[in-house]
């Protein structure tokens, strides 16, 4: 107990000192995260209509022109794109998924190509996505 208590006073300047500086550092910390807390806001979201997607389709189905299969105005709505759509692809790419599968959907309407089969794409040397056909 001698050793701990001879080291304490020896050093008991020092001691204080770091004490005070750790003190110092967390209180600031503190302060700087609450006020960073105070300052942030919510994301902003924005959404396409779908009046928008449709003006978007329109353009592109007139830039692309007739090639551009049938699809519904929402992008999103991928179960209504076509009777024969069982999978779809994309003009740039030559991956294929389901249309329900998350990177379907992202799929531009002027990009968008159809396939009535996972055979009739594999044929035109597309390959199955592995995430969403398995």
């Amino acid at each position: 107990m001698g050793k701990i208590k001879s080291f304490l006073i020896e050093h008991e300047m020092k001691l204080v000192l770091v004490t005070g500086f750790v003190l110092v550092a967390l209180i600031s910390f503190q302060f700087g995260y609450v006020e960073g807390k105070k300052g942030q806001t919510k994301a902003i979201v924005i959404e396409k209509t779908t009046e928008m997607a449709k003006i978007d389709s329109e353009n592109a189905q007139a830039v692309a022109g007739a090639a551009t299969p049938e699809i519904t105005q929402n992008p999103a709505e991928t179960k209504n794109l076509a009777p024969n759509c069982n999978y779809v692809g994309s003009k740039n790419s030559n991956k294929v998924h389901l249309p329900t599968c998350s990177f379907a959907k992202r799929i531009k309407p002027a990009n968008l190509v159809c396939f009535s089969s996972l055979d009739d794409a594999l044929k035109q040397g597309r390959v199955a996505d592995k995430t969403c056909i398995k």
